[in-house]
């Protein structure tokens, strides 16, 4: 992506699936030409019935429909639930499909880790919310908090493109690519808004560090304030030092994190660092009415973002990812007016008369803690490089067809 700004934008911030499942839906719906959705997740609960109905519909109707789900996050899927949308004309498409061995899944590494919604080539959803009930709060207490945001404008011609590339590059080949650009419409650059929009991705080519980089420049330059919601956090050395710096300068800076953790390692991880903030100024604040799952963050009164990557060297040096980063007022006082409602009404905040360890031991952590955070970017390089590879899933074939299901594209 070009990573340049783009004017004319409207944003939609959206909290939780009750807000985002039936927004998606109702313009899954309307859509008159196509529809791509990207997701790292899709499970067959309630939500994934729902997004099934939706896309089998629209494909019915004679809509362009594109599904790329994660081999790693989506491996469950049933043959009925995947012949449901290919018979009706939806591309299935499945993100490095790995083998299992004694039963476990072994393709953790370099997942597609991105949530993208794209309709008709004019309304885009970027975010970190997957397509499945435990973003609902009626899941109970495992239930998910977490945010998207519904675009138009300019930059969804940005958004549109990229995930036209992604599809071709995974097999369907630039002559397809070009032919889907061409058949799209031209509207979707009419201003919208008033909000200036970068669209930044990660990939393991040629962007490898284009989001934490916009992170840290944002963290640098801040003068005022820094919120950031982020479910997994165990950054790199280069940001927690920005962190420090900012704070050190007499700038605000609000960390909300994992309280009830859906996974125990993230807490501790996250721990590991509480002496390194709270000691620079920095403030920590754990969410604990249910497990965090946002990966947003504003600073001073004008920049934002919203996407999927973590702050863990999986979203950093791994993981493909997508965030929008956001230059308006506006939205940046609706994304703050949430964070700081979360943090009165469902954070703790960590003290540091609360981290009572050994100062041995704790001297002894620091010195590893500081050279793992240093060099684990140039240690995640040395994972396999491999080219994106889409698996198509086709409808089973007709008994005595003699067909076979589709190989890897």
């Amino acid at each position: 992506m070009s990573n340049n700004w783009v004017a004319g934008n409207h944003l939609e911030l959206l909290e939780n699936g009750e807000a985002f499942y039936p927004r998606v839906f109702e313009m899954i719906r309307a859509a008159e030409r196509e529809v791509i959705v990207e997701t790292f997740i899709l499970l067959e609960d309630k939500v994934g019935e729902q997004l099934h109905a939706a896309l089998r519909s629209a494909a019915l109707r004679g809509v362009k429909v594109d599904l790329m789900i994660d081999g790693f996050g989506s491996p469950d899927l049933s043959p009925a639930f995947i012949e449901g949308l290919t018979s009706a004309g939806v591309k299935v498409r499945v993100f490095d499909p790995g083998s299992r061995l004694f039963g476990q899944r072994l393709n953790l590494f370099r997942r597609m880790h991105r949530k993208l919604v794209v309709i008709d080539g004019l309304r885009a959803f970027v975010g970190g919310i997957n397509f499945s009930a435990d973003h609902l709060m009626d899941f109970g207490p495992k239930a998910k908090q977490d945010y998207a945001v519904e675009l138009t404008g300019p930059i969804v011609s940005e958004i549109h493109r990229f995930v036209l590339h992604a599809i071709a590059v995974g097999g369907k080949g630039p002559g397809w690519f070009r032919r889907r650009l061409k058949a799209a419409r031209h509207e979707e650059r009419a201003p919208t808004g008033t909000a200036d929009v970068q669209f930044v991705t990660r990939d393991n080519r040629r962007h490898t560090n284009d989001i934490e980089r916009h992170y840290r420049a944002a963290i640098r330059t801040a003068r005022h304030r820094i919120i950031i919601a982020n479910a997994y956090f165990f950054p790199g050395y280069r940001l927690i030092k920005e962190m420090r710096r900012a704070a050190r300068r007499g700038v605000d800076v609000r960390l909300i994190l994992q309280g009830e953790p859906d996974m125990p390692i993230v807490k501790v991880a996250a721990s590991m660092l509480y002496h390194h903030l709270l000691h620079a100024g920095v403030h920590i604040y754990e969410y604990c009415e249910r497990p965090l799952h946002g990966k947003v963050a504003v600073v001073d009164d004008r920049w934002s973002t919203v996407g999927s990557s973590n702050l863990d060297p999986l979203s950093l040096s791994l993981n493909l990812e997508s965030n929008v980063i956001v230059r308006d007022k506006d939205f940046n006082h609706v994304l703050a007016g949430r964070l700081n409602e979360l943090m009165r009404h469902g954070c703790k905040q960590v003290q540091t008369s609360e981290l009572t360890e050994w100062s041995g031991w704790r001297l002894v952590r620091s010195f590893f803690i500081f050279h793992l955070l240093r060099w684990y970017p140039r240690w995640a390089s040395w994972l396999p490089r491999h080219a994106p590879r889409l698996k198509p899933l086709e409808a089973p074939p007709e008994p005595g067809s003699g067909a076979t299901q589709t190989d890897a594209a």
